[in-house]
């Protein structure tokens, strides 16, 4: 991987520092459904889906958070995790709701520094 020349040696380690900050909202995602599980199945029951899928969300987050920071295949991760954020966006599509709204731009916005991150590698520090 060639980065420009401007960052120098800084590439890899602001990659590193960019895939722990994603990695948080994955963790923290998994955190909260083991936690406080019922307004995610409340969620998946709205749409016709078992909320006992809580626990296995619960467990791709957590697992997703580890390996976007540590790998090995960052890459496939971090597309997958794109995809993920993209359909799970459509949770929060209520334009009558601006929380809900900004939610939805945002994890559209993850989706894009998880493509990049996809179309670029994790960079030096990763298995």
């Amino acid at each position: 991987m060639r980065y420009p020349r401007h960052l120098g040696g800084m590439a890899d380690i602001l990659n590193l520092l960019g895939r722990v900050l994603i990695a948080g909202l994955f963790l923290g995602g998994a955190w909260q459904k083991l936690n406080a599980p019922a307004p995610v199945q409340a969620m998946l029951s709205s749409v016709g889906l078992p909320g006992g899928l809580v626990w296995a969300l619960a467990a791709f987050n957590a697992a997703a958070g580890v390996m976007l920071v540590t790998g090995p295949h960052v890459q496939v991760w971090a597309l997958v995790l794109a995809v993920y954020c993209m359909v799970t966006s459509w949770f929060h599509l209520i334009p009558t709701d601006p929380w809900q709204m900004t939610i939805f731009v945002k994890n559209w916005a993850i989706a894009g520094g998880l493509l990049v991150l996809a179309a670029q590698g994790p960079g030096r520090f990763a298995y």
